[in-house]
């Protein structure tokens, strides 16, 4: 301990060390200290929760060129190199100390390995820069949620977007016990070049040592990649939830109005670029949180808080007529917002899909780009990246749901699960029961891969509870987790499946994007007993009667019999497919599966026959028996 202080105050500032050393928890210190020595920054800076420290970072960030300032005051655009733009899957991997069992599916190198490989390329990674000590808190502080963390930056980009999407809690850090469990996360840019970009994207490295409660990321700036508290802590977070009894969740949060005034709190998990933001911000509800959630057995009430305070959304599709309360936030002054790999014209950011003229020419992840413009192997380069991002504060949306902070979190009463599934099951169902909707639609999410992460787009995958990328224990272990939560609580929520993606026969999508607020509105209803249902074979499906109504009522439009018919029909070959491959996945990836999960896969399968027997391979809804 002797050293780590020698260390500490030779490098930093007396105001900075004073920061520091307030905080009790020697672990915190030891890292701190460890990671100046490896890292040999020209200075070290210690935020505490102050405004000015905030304000600090966001100028920075401008003065030093990681980001630049645009037209409306207090935006600015941040570009990440064209081939650092999304989580890079084969460069995350979990250290795995020798001699420990760790499933083999997941991404990992042995720790005796993989950290020296992580350290020596982190090593010297911060002369010449400041390295930029932060203090925050996954959930709100004080509260049995809580996780804090510690992130030791080089970016200030990266520093600046902690700003805005999680609570400051250096207050918090120095009541905590010198022996608190603390996430640590130390990230390096690496070199740049003159863009300011990290030059050398082949030697990315984003290593979880779990061991520790660490994680290493180096020559990235990527936010998916290197603002740690988001999906590497989410790894850190699911095995400490296992350990604990609750659940680490890929999830937003809603608060959804009905009948009467009453809001009921909805939660929902879909790959990214499936509509989970969209979904999270339907207009006239409340957002409490957009990615990720934590749930509690508190008293007996299933309670759920949002693990972040903001959001960092895809922007491709936000248009004025899909998404009008983000695109206020994105157009006019008043929020903070951080805008990422778009283009930019005359101070002016531009995305794909935002449903207005794209210049011809201006400045994007490539540099300056112009229409036409191609990469090395000759393909045409895109104004703005398909995975371009914003960063805002959620208190900064209208509609931000005032629970945000609540220490005792919200009372959850349904559970959404959705991907894209272009020809199997229906647009909203609802499952037989908790077990039955956590296998049927948790289980067997299956999706088409997206520009969300690297890789090629538009590849079946099933992703189980749109979290697979990120469990850190046994996929069969975290299943059983779920099912057996179920059981601690006096009401578990009610679970529905929802797919905004089916097609027709020619490839035409079955559903407008403003559609999911009826189903939705829907589901709401079905929580309170206050609408009916017809019983399908993987679950309970609306009435034409009440999605007629609904349709009126929410968006002002006709629902005829025939749409209904449509989007509805149970499409029996597509399903048993379906069936075979969740069935496929669970025999080759999970092979300590919960028996629940093959009794319940089987039981789909056999009433899927069964309709098939009595009415064959297309069945529409009319022929389904009232619930």
């Amino acid at each position: 301990m002797q050293q780590h202080e020698e260390i500490l105050r030779k490098s930093l500032s007396a105001e900075d060390y004073r920061r520091l050393a307030a905080v009790p928890v020697k672990r915190v210190l030891e890292f701190v200290a460890d990671a100046v020595a490896l890292c040999r920054p020209d200075r070290v800076m210690v935020f505490d929760d102050s405004p000015e420290g905030m304000e600090k970072t966001r100028l920075t960030a401008l003065e030093t060129g990681e980001e630049s300032p645009l037209a409306i005051p207090r935006h600015s655009v941040h570009f990440d190199g064209p081939t650092d733009q999304g989580r890079d899957r084969k460069a995350t991997r979990y250290l795995v100390p020798e001699g420990e069992d760790f499933p083999a599916a997941l991404n990992q190198i042995p720790r005796s390995q993989g950290l020296p490989e992580v350290r020596e390329l982190l090593r010297g990674s911060m002369q010449g820069k400041t390295m930029i000590v932060r203090f925050l808190s996954l959930g709100p502080s004080d509260s049995v949620f809580s996780i804090p963390c510690v992130e030791v930056t080089d970016s200030w980009y990266v520093s600046h977007s902690l700003n805005l999407l999680y609570r400051p809690a250096h207050e918090a850090f120095r009541r905590l016990p010198a022996d608190a469990e603390v996430f640590m996360v130390l990230h390096s840019a690496g070199r740049l070049d003159e863009r300011k970009v990290s030059a050398e994207p082949d030697k990315r490295r984003i290593y979880i040592d779990y061991s520790e409660n660490t994680v290493y990321s180096v020559n990235t700036q990527y936010a998916g990649n290197t603002v740690g508290l988001k999906k590497l802590a989410l790894r850190l977070a699911i095995r400490k939830a296992d350990r604990e009894g609750w659940l680490a969740e890929h999830m937003f949060i809603s608060g959804i109005h009905g009948p009467g005034g009453r809001k009921t709190y909805f939660a929902g998990a879909f790959p990214s670029a499936c509509g989970k933001t969209s979904t999270a911000m339907l207009p006239g509800e409340t957002i409490l949180g957009d990615d990720l959630a934590y749930f509690r057995a508190v008293d007996g009430e299933f309670r759920a808080v949002n693990t972040e305070s903001g959001i960092f959304g895809i922007i491709q599709n936000v248009s004025q007529k899909s998404d009008p309360l983000i695109w206020e936030v994105l157009t006019r002054p008043g929020a903070e917002v951080i805008f990422s790999n778009v283009l930019v014209k005359d101070g002016r950011p531009y995305w794909l899909g935002m449903g207005e003229e794209i210049p011809e020419e201006g400045e994007n992840f490539t540099g300056r780009w112009y229409r036409g413009k191609k990469d090395a192997a000759g393909n045409e380069i895109p104004p703005a990246h398909k995975n371009a991002r914003y960063t805002v504060p959620l208190r900064a949306l209208r509609n931000c749901d005032p629970a945000l902070d609540d220490p005792q979190g919200v009372i959850l009463r349904a559970i959404l699960y959705g991907g894209r599934d272009p020809e199997a099951y229906v647009p909203c169902q609802q499952a037989f029961d908790w077990e039955h909707g956590i296998v049927t639609f948790g289980v067997a999410l299956e999706t088409r891969t997206t520009f969300a992460t690297v890789g090629k787009e538009g590849v079946p995958e099933i992703n189980i509870m749109s979290i697979q990328d990120f469990v850190s224990i046994p996929l069969g272990k975290y299943v059983k987790n779920n099912l057996d939560f179920g059981q601690r609580v006096k009401t578990p929520p009610f679970i529905f499946g929802v797919n905004y993606f089916l097609c027709d026969r020619n490839g035409k999508y079955l559903n407008e994007v403003q559609d999911k607020h009826v189903w939705i509105k829907w589901m709401e209803r079905r929580v309170h007993g206050e609408v009916g249902a017809r019983r399908g074979p993987t679950g309970f499906i609306p009435r034409y009667e009440d999605l007629h109504v609904l349709f009126r009522e929410v968006l002002g439009k006709p629902y005829t019999p025939e749409e209904y018919r449509e989007q509805f029909t149970i499409r029996i070959p597509q399903l048993l497919r379906k069936m075979e491959r969740v069935e496929d996945f669970v025999r080759e990836s999970m092979p300590d599966a919960p028996p629940q999960v093959s009794r319940i896969l089987a039981e789909n399968k056999k009433r899927l026959e069964d309709l098939q027997r009595g009415h064959g391979e297309f069945v529409p809804p009319e022929l389904l028996p009232e619930a």
